[in-house]
């Protein structure tokens, strides 16, 4: 019992990132392909593993495994780290004699779920570089550029155009009210995120963006990719229809798919087939995803095509990543330039009004 609270004791800090968990999976592959018990593979990878965390949690499962407990029910006290998904595979691994193997398949799901977060990282790169670079450089010219030439315009008693004045106004709100606005913006984001963690906030918060242009469909897609991989790696794996549906629920990180996908689980107890029960939310599943798995269903071939799908909707997300991508690219720029000459356009006009007052 001592060993389990030692488990515990850190829950709250524990962390793994995808990449440790894809090193994991892969090198106790290895060692079970080897022949060596469990535990003694475990001790080679200790030797190997500078992460706290999964030293942590290697000597626990040690532990439990010199205890006699299986692999699976030891990972149980670290669900809050490895999840349903990667739990499950390893006990259906070890209860089919196909451990080593299932490893393996279960650090190419891990990769491919790694790769696919890194490509909409990388498109979102961009798009904040020139928001960063927007916000730097109208922020240099108004609080630091324009309060050194203001007072010569005030000196000079000149009217000054509709820009300056306006940019005069906005420079006054910033400095009255600028630290409260900053305050709220902190508060708002801290419990923004802090609503995220409530369920019933994050499920609507996540069926809203459905109702956002050009990203409700690159959400669709990138949750039938995960749904689908998953589901499929699950059914090869040897875990059954009924298992799989719910593992896959708990692993989807969207609400809606989650919820749609815990409903789907409950139809096909009764006796409902998988495709029938999806094919009735089209707004959520599209008819291509539906089809093929009815057809899968019906021919035995389920494993197969969802891979196929799985495959189909990642190379679907590169094409809508590259096309939101070159389409935000002008408007961007566009914005940046309009933002940027507004503030010139304030500073210099009044400048050049001043000069060819002079000059007569």
């Amino acid at each position: 019992m001592a060993g389990k609270l030692r488990l515990h004791k850190f829950s709250f800090f524990e962390h793994l990132s995808v990449q440790e968990k894809i090193n994991f999976a892969r090198h106790l592959s290895i060692v079970v392909k080897a022949g060596l018990p469990i535990y003694e593979g475990l001790k080679v990878i200790r030797r190997q593993i500078t992460n706290k965390t999964l030293i942590e949690v290697v000597d626990g499962l040690i532990v439990d495994l010199n205890k006699g407990q299986s692999l699976a029910d030891s990972l149980e006290f670290h669900r809050h780290i490895f999840g349903d998904f990667f739990i499950n595979i390893i006990r259906v691994g070890e209860t089919s004699g196909t451990l080593s193997q299932n490893l393996l398949y279960l650090a190419e799901e891990l990769k491919k779920s790694k790769d696919l977060a890194g490509k909409i990282k990388s498109a979102m790169i961009y798009p904040l570089v020139i928001l960063v670079a927007t916000v730097a450089i109208t922020g240099f010219l108004t609080f630091f550029v324009f309060p050194k030439i203001l007072p010569v315009f005030s000196g000079l008693n000149v009217e000054l155009p509709f820009t300056t004045r306006l940019l005069i106004q906005v420079l006054d709100f910033s400095k009255t009210y600028g630290l409260y606005f900053l305050v709220g913006a902190i508060v708002f984001i801290v419990g923004f995120r802090f609503a995220l963690r409530l369920p019933v906030f994050r499920y609507f918060f996540h069926r809203s963006l459905f109702f956002v242009p050009v990203l409700s469909s690159l959400i669709i897609d990138i949750n039938m990719a995960n749904f689908t991989r998953i589901l499929g790696l699950l059914l090869k794996s040897g875990v059954r229809i009924v298992e799989a549906t719910m593992i896959t629920s708990s692993t989807i990180s969207n609400m809606v798919y989650s919820r749609a996908l815990a409903k789907a689980n409950e139809e096909v107890k009764k006796g409902v087939p998988f495709a029938q029960y999806l094919s009735e939310n089209k707004k959520f599943f599209p008819p291509l995803l539906t089809g093929m798995i009815e057809i899968g269903e019906n021919t035995g071939n389920l494993e197969e095509n969802l891979f196929y799908l799985a495959q189909y909707y990642t190379e679907e997300i590169d094409t809508r990543i590259a096309n939101l991508t070159n389409m935000l690219e002008p408007i961007l720029l566009l914005f940046m330039g309009v933002f940027v000459g507004f503030v010139a356009l304030s500073i210099i006009t009044p400048m050049y009004s001043i000069s060819q007052g002079l000059s007569k």
